[in-house]
Order: structure tokens, then C-alpha cells, then sequence
């Protein structure tokens, strides 16, 4: 099939470098702001309520909108889109670092969210147009996922650097010159791709989506935060019975805004099944470690980011060696090798305590971002790779949508596992307050309070790492049985087969 393929040539590759601008930029924009928030808040003073929706706002849109954009792009245009969004995209960048009220940067944030929903099935679709060749994609695949992954792991310390030169507002600014280069380099460097037979966009499908996906991201982080209780489960509730409304008409409409049909592939929901997985164990991790890095090891916020840096290093390396490594091993032993060394990482974290924890923290990350690196490469180039053209842009936003449930359910369900170990091994007389998080014990005067709580925290940090090692080693192995028959049967007759199932 590599041979049948057109190569692509240094028009693709510069227009490669385009796509990878934003790409880094979008994934930044999501963890930039955590440093920015005591400024934000002293300028602007919002409410607890408000600071909340400042900080959650633009994930709940991104997360609601993906779907949405991805089957709007094969409609419209995919270039075209992605210039859309990048200029409303800068425009609400500006609009955020110039806020002056707490709704106004609600408002900004929201239509940050909407915005950067464009961008990323947008430029994921199209490398899967520009990049024909199977190891050609799988080359920008990688460098595309490098940029997002190293994108989440330096916002801080971008963060950190900027608000020791500017005020708050500066972070969001970032995105204005890329976004003015995106705009004027795209027409001559990005191909343009519409699927001339996707039919009208249905408004009540798009409103479905939405209906799902908001309120069932929505109670995942309440449950998180705040755990169990009546309004959540009736939120979930509503948003899965929504999703049970959407899947119905889909199965019932001539052309669907997503087509249930690409879940025949076996590599197609084999693929997303291991990013889900990833995603959910890395982000429970990530925001546990984060955590105890701050409040347990005594580190600043900009002191944390840069202890995490080397971990961008590392899954950059291991999302560049994956596709070498897949030309020359079955590409889901790579993924599943991987990520059983993930998996090795992922268990140091059972080992800290007070003393190394640091050094440790270090090395586990570093470890399990190398081993996730081939996950998230091989795995998105699986499901790009495995529908056809005209379906990419819906393939791509069901790709990114399993990454953001996944990160989400991931806090969620890590994060209760470690609330609960926290809450049962404080002293039986610990005030209320210190029962509710390390944060709020972290400002009692009582020293042995203190220490307590620390040892508690760290103990749910090892439950949380043994589950999350042990997630991750049975999905390697289910991965590599259920991926087995990628190479005995040919991507062309799974693409053939799914053209034709309507």
C-alpha cells in the first residue's frame, strides 16, 4: 500500500511547521493560566463561583465543540475552518488579556473554547490529507503530537517566565502573532478538503452533542472537586440519556453529523479505547503528582513546572522514535511495549516519600512520558489511518474527544480514589477543614496536623499510581491481542468495508 501512496514533498512539510504552531499553542493555552490566576484574581477579584468558570470554561467548550467542528470541516472546508477559528481564536485572546471584568473573561475564555475546538480536528485532518504515505503520516502525526504534549508540559513555565516581565493579560497574547502567521501562510501552504457528499450540517444532531458531551465533562470535574452527590448524578444522568438520544438518530439519518459505522473498524475502536485509557490514567496521575510536588514537596507553582520540563523532552522523544520503530515492529507492539514502560513509570510514583520524592516524581514522569509517547502517535495514526478520507475530520474529533474525556474522567475517578485515602488516614480529630483537601490542611498552624496530612496525601498518591500501573499493563496487553489483525487484514478492505456500511 506505501508504494500506491504519493509521497509528499516540501510544500506539505512546510505547511507541516504551520499546522504545528497552533497545535502547541492550543495545548499551552490549556495549562498557561493556572500561574496567572492569583494575579487575575487580585486585578479582576472574582467570586470563588466565577474563578471556577474563568479556569473551566474553555476546556467545557473545547470538549463540547470537537465533534461538532470536526464533521463542520469535512462540510465546509477544512482550511477554511481552521482559518475561521484562528482568527476568532486571536481576537478572543485579545479580548481575554484586556478583560476587565470577571464575565468578561468568562466570556473571552468560552469563546477561546469554540475557537480552539476548530483548530484541532482541523489540522489533525488535514496532515491525514497531506500526508498520503503511511510513514510520511506517521512522521507528522508525531511531530503534530509532540507539539501538543510538549505544549501541555511548558505552559507553566511559559506562565511562569511571562508574569515575572507583564501582567496577567500577556499569556493570552501569545497567540495573537501565530494566529496572524496561520492566516497568512495557510492559503499557500494547506491544501483545502471538503467531503462533497456529507450533505447539510443537522442543527438538532449538533445540538444533541452538545447536550451530551458539556453536561457529562461538567459532572465528571464536579465529581472530581466536590465528590458524589445528587445534582452531579443527575447531570450525568442527562447527559448520557442525551447521548442515548444522539446515537439513535444517527443510526437513522442519510448522512450524520458522526457515523456510528467507523466503530465497525476493529482498529479504529481498538485505537481509541488505548487513547482513552492513556489519557485517563496520565491525567489522574498528572494532577495527583502536580499536587504533591506543590503542597507535600514544598515547591513553588513555576518550581513544579519546571521540575515536569524533562518530561516534555521525553515524550517528544518517544512520539519521533515511534513511527522508526513501527517501520520495522508491528506498529501494536510498539504501542504496547510502550506502554508497559509507561506503566513502569507510572508505578514509581508507589516509591515517594518525604526525601525523595522529588527525584522520583522526576524520573516517573520522564519514564512514563516516553512510554506514552508511541500510545499517542501510533494510536491516532490508527484511527486516521483506518477510515477514509472524507471521514478524517469526524475521525479526528472523535480522536480528541476520547483524549478529553479521558483526561476528565481520569481526574475524576483518580481524584476520588485519592480524596478518599486522604480523608481515612487523617487522625480521627482532624478538623473539617483539613478532611476536605491537603490544600486547606496546608494552612493550619499544627505541625503534626501538617505532617499527617502529607502522609496521607502521599499514601493515596501510591494507591492511585499501583491502580493506574495496573490499568495501564492490562490495556498494553489488550492492545496488542486486539490489534493483532491490523497486518493480516489489509487497512484497504477495512476502508472499502466501511465506505460501503451505511
Amino acid at each position: 500500500m506505501t508504494d500506491t501512496q504519493p509521497r509528499a514533498g516540501r510544500r506539505e512539510w512546510m505547511g507541516l511547521a504551520v499546522l504545528a504552531f497552533p497545535t502547541l499553542l492550543l495545548a499551552l493555552d490549556m495549562s498557561v493560566l493556572h500561574l496567572a490566576v492569583p494575579h487575575l484574581a487580585a486585578d479582576l477579584r472574582p467570586s470563588s463561583t466565577e474563578l471556577l468558570w474563568i479556569i473551566d470554561i474553555y476546556g467545557f467548550m473545547v470538549a463540547g465543540f470537537l465533534v461538532t467542528m470536526g464533521t463542520l470541516g469535512d462540510r465546509i472546508g477544512r482550511r477554511k475552518l481552521l482559518m475561521v477559528g484562528g482568527a476568532a481564536f486571536g481576537l478572543a485572546s485579545v479580548a481575554a488579556a484586556f478583560a476587565t471584568s470577571p464575565e468578561m473573561l468568562i466570556a473571552a475564555r468560552a469563546l477561546l473554547g469554540v475557537a480552539g475546538a476548530t483548530l484541532m480536528p482541523s489540522t489533525l485532518a488535514l496532515i491525514s490529507n497531506m500526508f498520503r504515505d503511511p510513514r510520511q503520516r506517521g512522521t507528522a502525526i508525531a511531530v503534530w503530537m509532540s507539539c501538543f504534549m510538549g505544549g501541555m508540559v511548558i505552559g507553566p513555565v511559559v506562565g511562569g517566565l511571562l508574569l515575572s516581565v507583564a501582567w496577567w493579560g500577556a499569556v493570552f497574547l501569545l497567540a495573537v502573532p501565530v494566529m496572524v502567521l496561520l492566516l497568512v501562510t495557510a492559503p499557500a501552504l494547506l491544501p483545502e478538503y471538503r467531503d462533497e457528499h456529507a450533505g447539510r450540517l443537522d442543527l438538532v444532531s449538533v445540538g444533541l452533542s452538545l447536550v451530551t458531551i458539556l453536561p457529562i465533562v461538567f459532572a465528571l470535574k464536579e465529581f472530581a472537586k466536590n465528590g458524589p452527590d445528587t445534582t452531579t448524578a443527575v447531570v450525568l444522568l442527562a447527559g448520557l440519556g442525551a447521548g442515548a438520544v444522539f446515537a439513535q438518530r444517527q443510526r437513522r439519518l442519510t448522512t450524520p453529523m458522526l457515523d456510528l459505522a467507523l466503530f465497525r473498524n476493529r482498529t479504529f475502536t481498538a485505537a481509541l479505547c488505548i487513547m482513552l485509557v492513556g489519557a485517563l490514567t496520565m491525567g489522574g496521575v498528572f494532577m495527583l503528582v502536580s499536587q504533591y510536588l506543590q503542597l507535600v514537596e514544598g515547591l513553588t507553582a513555576a518550581q513544579a513546572g519546571l521540575a515536569l520540563v524533562p518530561q516534555a523532552g521525553f515524550v517528544v522523544a518517544g512520539s519521533l522514535i515511534a513511527p522508526r520503530l513501527a517501520q520495522r515492529a508491528r506498529p501494536e507492539f510498539v504501542l504496547g511495549f510502550g506502554m508497559l514502560v509507561a506503566a513502569v513509570g507510572i508505578l514509581l510514583f508507589t516509591q515517594v516519600s518525604t526525601g525523595n520524592g522529588v527525584v522520583v516524581t522526576v524520573v516517573g514522569m520522564s519514564i512514563a512520558a516516553f512510554g506514552m509517547g508511541p500510545q499517542g502517535v501510533l494510536g491516532t495514526e490508527m484511527v486516521i489511518g483506518s477510515v477514509p478520507a472524507n471521514r478524517a475530520g469526524a475521525a479526528s474529533a472523535m480522536s480528541e474527544t476520547t483524549a478529553e474525556f479521558g483526561m476528565a474522567m481520569g481526574i475524576a475517578l483518580f481524584g476520588s480514589v485519592g480524596t478518599a485515602v486522604y480523608r481515612a488516614q487523617l487522625p480521627a480529630g482532624a478538623p473539617a477543614e483539613a478532611r476536605e483537601s491537603l490544600a486547606s490542611a496546608a494552612n493550619s498552624a499544627d505541625p503534626a496536623l501538617l505532617t499527617a496530612a502529607r502522609d496521607a496525601f502521599t499514601s493515596g498518591l501510591h494507591l492511585v499510581a499501583a491502580i493506574a500501573g495496573a490499568v495501564v499493563i492490562v490495556f498494553a496487553v489488550a492492545g496488542m491481542v486486539a490489534l493483532r489483525a491490523r497486518r493480516s487484514a489489509p487497512v484497504a478492505a477495512e476502508v472499502r468495508e466501511l465506505a460501503m456500511a451505511e
